[in-house]
């Protein structure tokens, strides 16, 4: 299979995941936050994590699918990403001590997507 073809099922593939996810997110919120505390209600709202694993799976795939200099160049960029985020989370929990607002653990994946994503481009960029 072309690397090309290789990367539009990759897309294909974690895209349906994220799509998923959007819409058993919304569902689990609009039906799961209504509803009275108990087991059923917080296996409702732990829904969307099926279609997060359905990603990682994805994800797990496509390293497998990659050469072995993609998958080292990708690799590199998550180990960088998760050191900046790493750094950033244990910077933050001193301003913590200091009187900044908690911030949720929601913000961790986020910060360290585009950490990921920002040292790919930038890797991308010079290495033209």
């Amino acid at each position: 299979m072309l690397a090309r073809e290789v990367n539009r099922r990759y897309l294909r593939e974690l895209g349906g995941a994220m799509i998923l996810y959007g819409f058993v997110l919304m569902g689990a919120m609009h039906f799961g936050k209504p509803m009275p505390p108990g087991a059923a209600r917080t296996l409702l709202l732990l829904a969307p994590v099926v279609p997060i694993g359905l990603a990682v799976w994805v994800i797990a795939r496509q390293f497998g699918r990659m050469d072995e200099f993609v998958r080292l160049r990708s690799l590199e960029s998550i180990a960088v990403g998760a050191a900046v985020t790493a750094a950033c989370s244990l910077t933050y929990g001193f301003l913590e001590l200091v009187g900044f607002p908690r911030l949720s653990m929601f913000w961790v994946w986020p910060l360290l997507g585009l950490s990921w994503a920002v040292h790919g481009a930038l890797r991308s960029l010079f290495s033209r």
